[in-house]
């Protein structure tokens, strides 16, 4: 396993997680992972979240635009 911990954007799919890391929810509590990667979902359809089920194969996702490498945008200040 990596020491450090990395994310692979995949085309048209997940994203990928490998290395040490902790998974979080919306209100703070530890998701248990037991596996040294995981693929998170992107397309918002999985029926597992925040886990891909592979549902971005049939739900038309097009994640093509965001796998690629741009800048990060400016976060507004509120």
């Amino acid at each position: 396993m990596p020491d450090i911990t990395t994310i692979t954007v995949r085309p048209n799919g997940s994203l990928k997680v490998e290395g040490p890391f902790r998974l979080i929810d919306s209100v703070g509590n530890d998701i248990p992972v037991d596996k040294p990667v995981i693929s998170l979902c992107r397309c918002g359809q999985s029926a597992n979240k925040p886990f891909c089920d592979g549902t971005h194969k049939t739900c038309g996702f097009n994640g093509l635009e965001a796998h690629l490498a741009a800048p990060i945008p400016e976060i507004e200040k509120v």
